[in-house]
Order: C-alpha cells, then structure tokens, then sequence
C-alpha cells in the first residue's frame, strides 16, 4: 500500500485529495491548520488516516511533518497544499507578512526536506500547488502572486534536478485556476471548478508523472497567452 502525505489537506483542495487518495488504497498523513470536523472522515478510514494540526507559517514544521511520516511508516507521495492568499485593500505588510510566511518560508521548507527525503530514499514523488496567478503579478493580490510564481520556479529547480538523478524521483507543478472553495468564495470566477473534479485532475498527474499540469486543463491558454503580453498591457490590467 502506498504512503501519502497531504499538507495542508484539512479543508479545499488538499481535503478532497485526501478522500480520493483514500478511495485509491493509499494510506495517507494529513495536517493543516484548519479545525473542520474530519470526523466521518477518520471513522471511516481508521487504519488509514493519521491526522496532525501542524502549522506551516512557523518554523521547523519538518520536524513535525518528518514524525507524521514515521506514524505512517514511510512516504511515497508528498503533496504540499497549503496557502493564505488575501487581498490587500492597502493594508500592505500585516496581511502580506502571514501569507509569505505559509507560501514562501513554509513551502520552501516542506518542500526542500520533502525532496531531500526522497533522495535519501532512492523514489520518491513531490507535488506542490501552485497556481495559475504566479505567472503574473495582480494589484490586489502582490504578496500571493509572487509567492505562487516563486513556487513555480522553486518546483522547476527541484524538477531539473530530479531529472538527472539516477532513480525515480518526480516533481510536479500543479496550477490551479479558480477552485470553489471558501478561500474563493467571495470572487468572480470563471473557467472554475469543484474540489473534488479538481483532486481527479490532480490524481491523473500524479498517475501520469507529469511535470506541470493546469486545473481545469484549459488554463495552459493562460499561461501559454500571458507570455506575450506586452508591459504596457500588463500595467493597466
């Protein structure tokens, strides 16, 4: 039985892959920091499933997710799931600091000992969610579309240089659209999608091994379009 663990995997996204992970015969180590009842969702997987609350805006939450993978009895499968994203509405560095926190200092420390891990191990698979907002920045969202185009090319670096390692270690790049979830509630969306469609797209990459992958697969018309987008334009988007 494979070993899979979900960071992040408390509620959106990472939940809903969670509950398909499940569904596929993996075992599976879930943490996050939201509280949702998950109940139902432990009762019914109870030989399965080990739940943490680990927050990744402090440091050395490795440790913690490194003590998760021991209870589980190993990692094939590390999926990193976590991010804030607010708008900004001027307030500037009080609500930007706490989203760095999680999508820059916490991925890049999962991240990096989450690879390292798999090297040490000899396979190994790591997936990060990105998004489709990190290949442009936005007035109202800088602090989160930086972060998520830093996630881009950090999972990038990792992909160059799993590709000349000489056993089966694998990264992807998972960018999302826009999900229905409560992070997204509030926004116009198009082109959207619902959790669970979104876990299925993300389970066929993962399945496929694929290095970068869009939810819904029609977004790769955004990231495709917006490299020619001249400066001009971009300034009064």
């Amino acid at each position: 039985m494979k070993k899979a663990i979900v960071v992040g995997g408390t509620s959106g996204i990472g939940k809903a892959l969670v509950e398909l992970l499940l569904e596929k015969n993996y075992s599976v180590g879930l943490c996050g920091i939201e509280r949702d009842d998950l109940t139902l969702l432990k009762n019914a997987n109870p030989q399965h499933l080990i739940i943490k609350f680990i927050d990744c805006g402090k440091e050395n939450c490795s440790g913690e997710i490194n003590t998760l993978v021991n209870d589980l009895g190993g990692m094939d499968l590390l999926v990193f799931s976590a991010g804030i994203g607010h708008l900004n509405k001027d307030i500037g560095y009080t609500v930007e600091n706490p989203a760095n926190k999680v999508n820059v200092l916490g991925f890049t420390e999962v991240v990096d000992w989450g690879y390292r891990y798999f090297h040490k191990q000899g396979s190994g698979h790591l997936v990060g969610i990105s998004s489709v907002a990190g290949l442009f920045g936005f007035r109202t969202t800088p602090a989160y579309t930086a972060a998520k185009g830093y996630q881009i090319n950090y999972l990038e670096a990792l992909r160059q240089k799993a590709h000349r390692s000489k056993f089966p270690l694998f990264v992807t790049d998972i960018r999302p659209g826009f999900v229905d979830t409560e992070m997204t509630s509030d926004k116009k969306k198009f082109w959207s999608t619902s959790t669970h469609h979104a876990a299925q797209l993300i389970y066929k990459a993962i399945l496929h091994k694929k290095g970068i992958a869009y939810v819904k697969p029609r977004w790769w018309i955004v990231g495709f379009a917006v490299k020619f987008i001249p400066n001009w334009l971009r300034s009064r988007l």
